[in-house]
């Protein structure tokens, strides 16, 4: 097996992504809240991005629905990069992500 080349929370927020258990998401997107720094948004976005797991991608839907505003903008993020846009048009039918969100790429 390869060897992580990533370091410290990166690499932890990497690890927990390919897992895609729903605490290792929920351990990811705790690292999203209002004293988050632009890397560690950017840590968690790259994360994300590495989910490939149903239970996993499950959990983030969670997040699109019940997370707080930065959970849900980063979970919008990633199912916009998945196409699913019925998804993120019913979140955003719902007032949960706004127009910027809905449709950014």
């Amino acid at each position: 097996m390869a060897q992580n080349k990533f370091s410290g929370l990166l690499a932890d927020l990497v690890t927990k992504a390919k897992s895609g258990r729903e605490k290792d998401i929920d351990f990811i997107m705790h690292h999203l809240n209002g004293e988050s720094d632009f890397a560690m948004t950017r840590f968690v976005d790259f994360a994300l991005s590495l989910v490939q797991n149903d239970k996993g991608i499950e959990q983030i839907k969670h997040y699109l629905f019940n997370g707080s505003p930065i959970q849900r903008n980063y979970a919008s993020l990633f199912f916009n990069r998945l196409h699913e846009w019925e998804l993120i048009k019913e979140a955003y039918k719902k007032g949960l992500i706004d127009e910027v969100q809905a449709f950014a790429r």
